[in-house]
């Protein structure tokens, strides 16, 4: 299905509206699970917003609603790390997207954790991690577009990624 191109902005409330919804459903992404704060304080979110933009300086960029939970805990601390979930991790994502109810620490319960030199949360089987500092936080509509400064970096080379595509949770096929 093809249409045309409108000069205009799509209108939040208006019939363009659920065609750049299922848009966005047809980006297939990594799943992300950002952690912020500290203690009992600590608290998250699930992401797919999640890309890089900058070799030459590591830096990263992530999306967050600011009416999230987590957005005032990261604007307060100033940093965060960001959990690439692997296959299988899909229980991990939901704690964190909030639905089975859980909300702040709790989120945490049911996978291990390390604590990172920066005071970050690395889950222990993650894809990747990559811990960073906040470098700026740009204010656009909903959301906070943030500018992460990569602190350190850790990757398990040949585990497959945990996808979202469409609404679910999907894998890679093997080679």
């Amino acid at each position: 299905m093809t249409a045309a191109v409108s000069p205009s902005p799509v209108d939040a409330t208006g019939p363009d509206a659920a065609a750049f919804k299922l848009s966005m459903r047809h980006l297939a992404g990594a799943v992300c699970v950002i952690t912020v704060g500290d203690g009992e304080g600590r608290t998250g979110f699930t992401a797919t917003s999640v890309t890089s933009l900058s070799a030459e300086v590591p830096s990263v960029i992530v999306s967050v609603n600011r009416t999230s939970s987590s957005w005032p805990v990261l604007e307060r601390s100033g940093h965060f790390c960001i959990n690439v979930l692997a296959e299988g991790q899909d229980g991990v994502a939901k704690a964190f997207a909030g639905a089975d109810g859980r909300r702040g620490a709790e989120r945490y319960a049911g996978a291990e954790w390390t604590r990172l030199d920066s005071g970050g949360w690395a889950l222990a089987d993650a894809l990747t991690v990559i811990d960073c500092g906040l470098d700026e936080a740009l204010h656009r509509h909903t959301h906070a577009i943030l500018i992460g400064r990569v602190r350190s970096v850790r990757v398990r080379p040949d585990v497959a990624p945990l996808l979202y595509f469409n609404g679910g949770f999907r894998t890679l096929l093997p080679e």
